[in-house]
């Protein structure tokens, strides 16, 4: 597949990033794998470490997710612990959530079924 066949492909990652309540709330639709990881990755890494950051990731419309979004997920749950802050993921569809479970993301970062629910925990 060339450059521009993945342009057009309509399950592309799309990020939506907005502060809820002093919490940077990441949305995101489409598919996560090796060709959207560096998007993932300024979506969720940050150079600035002035304030403890506290994210809360949107899945519900990822419909595809593999170890390219597992290895992110882990490097930005370990900068915002050593920021003194959390990395929470919400809304997850089954297969997503399936993939976070299998390897043990879970238990580290919490998982929960709503953005409300991430946000209130």
């Amino acid at each position: 597949m060339t450059d521009n066949q993945k342009a057009d492909r309509p399950d592309r990652l799309s990020v939506e990033p907005e502060v809820v309540d002093g919490v940077r709330v990441v949305t995101m639709q489409g598919e996560i794998d090796h060709d959207v990881k560096d998007v993932l990755s300024a979506a969720l890494l940050s150079e600035d470490s002035t304030v403890a950051p506290r994210i809360v990731v949107d899945l519900s419309g990822v419909t595809f997710m593999d170890s390219s979004g597992i290895n992110v997920f882990v490097a930005a749950y370990q900068q915002v612990s050593e920021a003194q802050g959390w990395l929470r993921i919400a809304g997850a569809q089954d297969s997503v959530l399936r993939v976070l479970q299998l390897v043990g993301v879970d238990t580290v970062i919490p998982c929960h079924p709503t953005i409300e629910q991430a946000l209130n925990a």
